[in-house]
């Protein structure tokens, strides 16, 4: 009998168990493919190693705006994906280890969820007094003439190609297809982004989606165009009563995610749950007594650092510690290049719930130290406040390095902290985080 079997090993599943063991509990962790989930093996990690070799890449061509002279830099694809591969394992002999840390058993194999105690793993079946379902998300396969099509691909698929593609094109414009898409940019393919929505990024600032895509030139954008057939190596997409055909040597599909469900026992055991995902409490509690579901499966929230915090909130429960899933105050990142992040409510968000807000928008220029490094680049920030309670409601950045910044605009969200907490504290010179306080004194 274990104290908690915990089904999916990914970035929820992996979280929830370290916190388990630590706390004492005797845990059984089943993973059907590798320890880390798509995050570490198909997802955040490998594209950020990527991303991280394109990027030195194209500062390599932009040196001698430094006084650093480069003669005909040569980006290596197959020694990029070689790196990649020794981060993950890296990265995932970690995972390993620290389930050995704590005292976590590892059940390899696919789990099926007999009943709200019970998970069977390759015909033996294992009880527990908790069960936490962290089984994840699937990249979404919409159904297209053509879409199976081997040159057809999803960002799973993507990660293991061998040449660098010469005129890709991104199906989608949300995180994933950016990222892509700046890092094909990057490399030297002639990219097209074919979006179905009237801008990139959903969600996003209307002024930080232009911005970004300004900021790759490069890229041909094709928005409110709904592709209609994947042909022998070329893409054919209408936008009203006008077709145009593309070619292209590499299809990437990123047009969200599902959760997985299927093939588990969950609709059997009488799980709670629609298409979008399991349905679960503020705890991460089921409906079924003593099961708790996680991460994408969720469909609340589909990042990494959200699975993670889930998973503890679940842990907290079992553990008899109140704790609960408040999902205000959570960040996101599109590490494309620029990078663009945000926290909280935009603007459009916040006057769709009746709030009063003022805003102020401020270029990253007003930072020494954005200037000074990134000469070429062009940030914003653009931070929404409540203007009855002065109560910071949302941050916007865009531009290099503002994914390490924006843990600090949802310490000020969670923190309820209004915009003169902000302007009263001292923030170090010269960094680029000034810039988040210097554009609070524009604020009216």
């Amino acid at each position: 009998m274990h104290d908690l079997i915990i089904l999916g090993a990914g970035p929820g599943g992996y979280v929830a168990a370290q916190r388990a063991g630590r706390a004492g509990l005797k845990v059984l962790l089943v993973e059907k493919a590798e320890l880390g989930g798509v995050c570490l093996n198909a997802g955040c990690i490998p594209t950020k190693t990527l991303l991280a070799g394109a990027k030195s890449f194209a500062h390599l061509k932009e040196a001698e705006a430094f006084g650093v002279a480069v003669e005909k830099p040569v980006f290596h694809l197959d020694k990029a994906m070689a790196r990649k591969a020794r981060v993950v394992d890296t990265l995932r002999k970690g995972i390993a280890a620290s389930m050995k840390r704590f005292g976590v058993e590892v059940a390899a194999g696919a789990g099926l969820l007999r009943d709200n105690r019970t998970v069977e793993v390759a015909g033996t079946r294992h009880t527990g007094k908790a069960v936490i379902i962290a089984t994840g998300s699937s990249p979404a396969v919409p159904p297209i003439p053509g879409v199976d099509r081997p040159w057809v691909l999803t960002s799973t698929g993507v990660l293991d190609i061998r040449e660098t593609p010469k005129n890709p094109v991104i199906v989608g414009g949300g995180y994933i297809g950016m990222e892509f898409a700046s890092l094909f940019d990057m490399i030297g393919s002639r990219v097209t982004v074919v979006e179905m929505m009237p801008e990139i990024v959903p969600g996003l600032e209307p002024e930080f989606a232009a911005q970004l895509r300004k900021a790759m030139p490069g890229v041909t954008f094709e928005l409110g165009a709904r592709v209609e057939e994947f042909g022998d190596h070329s893409l054919t997409f209408s936008r009203g009563d006008k077709k145009t055909t593309l070619p292209a040597d590499l299809a990437l599909l990123s047009i969200g995610r599902v959760p997985n469900l299927e093939g588990m026992g969950f609709r059997e055991a009488g799980l709670d749950m629609d298409r979008k995902g399991i349905r679960t409490d503020e705890r991460m509690r089921t409906n079924l007594p003593g099961v708790y579901a996680i991460g994408d499966v969720t469909g609340r929230s589909l990042l990494a650092h959200s699975a993670s915090r889930m998973g503890e909130i679940a842990v907290a429960d079992i553990l008899g510690k109140r704790d609960r899933w408040r999902g205000h105050a959570v960040p996101w990142v599109v590490f494309t290049n620029p990078e663009v992040a945000g926290c909280g409510l935009t603007q459009a968000e916040a006057e769709a719930r009746g709030l009063e807000v003022k805003t102020v928008t401020a270029p990253m220029r007003v930072s020494g130290r954005y200037l000074a490094e990134h000469p070429r680049e062009n940030g914003i920030c653009k931070i929404v406040a409540d203007k009855k309670t002065d109560v910071i409601l949302g941050v916007s950045l865009l531009g290099s390095g503002c994914s390490e910044l924006i843990f600090g605009a949802a310490l000020m969200i969670e923190a309820e902290l209004r915009t003169r907490d902000v302007r009263e504290m001292v923030f170090p010179h010269p960094t680029v985080s000034e810039v988040l306080r210097e554009a609070l004194f524009e604020m009216e």
